[in-house]
């Protein structure tokens, strides 16, 4: 069974010029798991001298490879070191550290479970543009799933060692994410919980790497590949939209 004390997972977190904000979200995570592992992905600004004084393994790529290698490495070197479990979040300040034990008490509550930290609270937070793309893939994702699943895109996320497991997915950036999900549920029977926490779209925080267009295309075409791939197109869908998400909100005791 995986991990789910806070000192045996390993909190992972993949960061492209993210000096404004790195220093305070990975001091923040320090304070409730000590197991950091940063993943620069050839930040050409102060990231890296924010954090050199702190008690991380830091991963280092010499230029930019996306989202999803830093994720890649960062799993390889939880598993290495001896973790079997990660939290992934981002470096951008989007993600509150604070959230990290309630996605472990879902976890303790929903065994090999994927846990998300879907963004449902003050929704309305969210740019219209990107609220409106991250509806569309959820719709699409969780058809490639099999299940209904709440807030796809959310990068605060807890993986099981059966997720971590599916490290050499041939898929990349942000659709490493999506390719995760889609396989954890249909390969690994991993089952996803979502965990409501806040919409985050004002503060200090830079604008997303994330390109609406261009990211959602792209996911959507793998989308279709895998709900092909997989068959039962119809049974699938009908699976996946018939009901709720499952959704834990962990009373404040756990």
């Amino acid at each position: 069974m995986s991990a789910v004390d806070p000192g045996r997972i390993a909190v992972v977190i993949p960061a492209l010029n993210e000096e404004r904000a790195i220093r305070g979200v990975v001091e923040a995570v320090l304070a409730i798991c000590p197991n950091v592992i940063l993943i620069d992905d050839g930040s050409t600004d102060a990231t890296l001298e924010r954090v050199a004084d702190l008690p991380i393994t830091l991963i280092r790529h010499a230029t930019p490879l996306g989202k999803g290698q830093g994720l890649r490495d960062g799993f390889r070197k939880a598993r290495e070191l001896g973790f079997d479990a990660v939290v992934a979040m981002d470096g951008d300040g989007q993600h509150l550290a604070a959230d990290i034990p309630r996605l472990l008490a879902a976890a303790r509550r929903y065994p090999e479970h994927i846990v998300i930290g879907a963004r449902v609270r003050n929704r309305e937070n969210q740019p219209a543009a990107r609220r409106r793309a991250n509806d569309f893939a959820d719709w699409g994702i969780s058809w490639g799933c099999g299940l209904p699943v709440a807030d796809t895109q959310s990068g605060q996320r807890y993986y099981p060692l059966g997720a971590l497991e599916l490290v050499d997915l041939a898929a990349d950036d942000f659709v490493f994410e999506a390719a995760l999900l889609i396989a954890a549920a249909r390969e690994k029977n991993v089952g996803i919980v979502s965990v409501p926490i806040e919409s985050r779209y004002q503060g200090e925080f830079r604008a997303s790497h994330f390109r609406p267009v261009r990211d959602v295309t792209r996911i959507t075409l793998y989308t279709v590949g895998r709900v092909i791939h997989y068959g039962d197109v119809v049974r699938s869908y009908r699976r996946s939209h018939s009901t709720p998400a499952l959704v834990y909100d962990p009373p404040s005791n756990e």
